[in-house]
């Protein structure tokens, strides 16, 4: 006889978010079961392969519970230390990003004080934040790196977004981001730093395969196409995949660059053009929907949804946790906030925040419910998977699975 599963849900809604011709995924009267980590039956509870108690060694009657994939934050800077709310009160005082930047704060200010925090230090404050994001849904993480500009500092953060991982349980993914800013020691040698970037660090961060892609910031106030062209054309040459915070500020036709790299995906893209979008759908590149930046910067240039939606680019939904301009602690938070200020619907922001999320990380094995992928999922405080846009904070993950271990409830 083959051994019995290690756990089934009986009586679930299960917005299981593949594409069945019902919306959501949905199934009702529906069960899930799983094994070793990995999910061995999705589907109606009707058609399950014999008595629940002879499948499985725990069964649990859900009552109607809805249960979705675990959710995946495909975007965070979530490993720094200290935080921003001075420049928060600057900016509602009149001051822009790019007068903070320009007068030393910004990305650089927290630069100094992730440079001084020690590895645990910097782990402790990571992990209140990261705990968070579990105990609101998220089961994988992408973590960048970007607030140490230095190879020391830099694999000190991918170590401890990989130790958040191991301490938590849930999946992680590290994104190199050296081309996020110039540090202070090369303020007025861009270029120099750029070849720090492709010369020393990338090489350093490939050996010790302390990343799983490469990011940049294409921006006027940070690096430009020709630049972040050497960082990615030095990460391709090393076997590194690519992402790009594109377009967000400008049209700098960063949207562009990143399918040219057939990167993983482009993100923000406030600015991004016809010809951006046409080419992110010729090569496969996710569109990464960061509404808080858009909130917190009180940004008026929506990105063009439309045009995404129309040529069939994949949208992903993710916080953009970081300590300047998205201190967002929730991933259902910004499922809303691309609802309301970016007006995708409910189900593209929890397919966003699902399949097309770990799309954007390179991965097929979670974002979705069927049998084989890994076994990430929530039990949620909801009838209709619609609940978890509309309801705007509060407590609804009853609880959260990784790889089949609960990890918050």
């Amino acid at each position: 006889m083959t051994a019995r599963w290690d756990g089934l849900l009986l009586d679930c809604r299960l917005a299981s978010m593949a594409q069945n011709g019902t919306p959501f995924g949905l199934i009702d009267r529906a069960a899930l079961g799983w094994k070793d980590g990995r999910i061995a039956y999705a589907g109606a509870q009707s058609a399950l392969p014999g008595a629940p108690d002879a499948l499985a060694a725990q069964v649990e009657d859900m009552r109607g519970a809805l249960v979705t994939p675990g959710l995946i934050d495909c975007h965070t800077h979530l490993v720094f230390a200290g935080n921003r709310a001075d420049e928060f009160d600057q900016r509602l005082n009149g001051a822009s990003y790019a007068d903070i930047a320009k007068a030393g704060g910004g990305i650089v200010s927290t630069v100094t004080r992730t440079r001084a925090a020690s590895e645990d230090a910097l782990l402790a404050q990571s992990l209140a934040r990261a705990r968070a994001l579990v105990a609101d849904g998220v089961t994988t993480l992408e973590i960048k790196s970007g607030y140490g500009l230095d190879l020391e500092s830099e694999i000190k953060m991918l170590r401890v977004a990989r130790r958040i991982g191991d301490e938590l349980g849930i999946g992680i993914r590290t994104t190199f981001l050296g081309a996020h800013a110039v540090p202070p020691e090369f303020t007025g040698r861009q270029s120099d730093y750029v070849d720090e970037v492709c010369i020393h660090m990338l090489p350093a961060i490939a050996h010790e395969q302390c990343a799983d892609a490469v990011d940049a910031f294409c921006e006027n106030i940070a690096f430009s196409a020709y630049e972040v062209r050497r960082v990615f054309e030095t990460a391709r040459a090393l076997g590194l995949r690519v992402k790009l915070h594109a377009d967000q500020l400008s049209d700098s036709g960063g949207a562009a660059l990143a399918a040219e790299f057939g990167a993983l995906s482009a993100d923000h893209l406030e600015y991004t053009n016809a010809d951006g979008v046409r080419a992110m759908a010729a090569a496969g590149c996710v569109a990464v929907m960061l509404p808080g930046a858009f909130y917190c910067l009180r940004e008026t240039q929506l990105p063009p949804i439309a045009s995404l939606r129309e040529h069939g680019v994949p949208l992903a939904v993710a916080s953009d946790l970081n300590p300047g301009t998205s201190p967002l602690l929730s991933l259902r938070h910004a499922m809303n906030q691309a609802c309301t200020l970016f007006r995708m619907t409910p189900e593209e922001a929890l397919r966003g925040a699902t399949v097309n999320a770990a799309r954007a990380l390179g991965l097929d094995d979670r974002g979705i419910l069927e049998a084989g992928k890994r076994a990430d999922f929530v039990i949620w405080e909801a009838e209709h998977p619609a609940e978890l846009c509309y309801w705007i904070g509060g407590a609804l993950a009853r609880r959260v699975v990784a790889d089949g271990r609960q990890v918050a409830s």
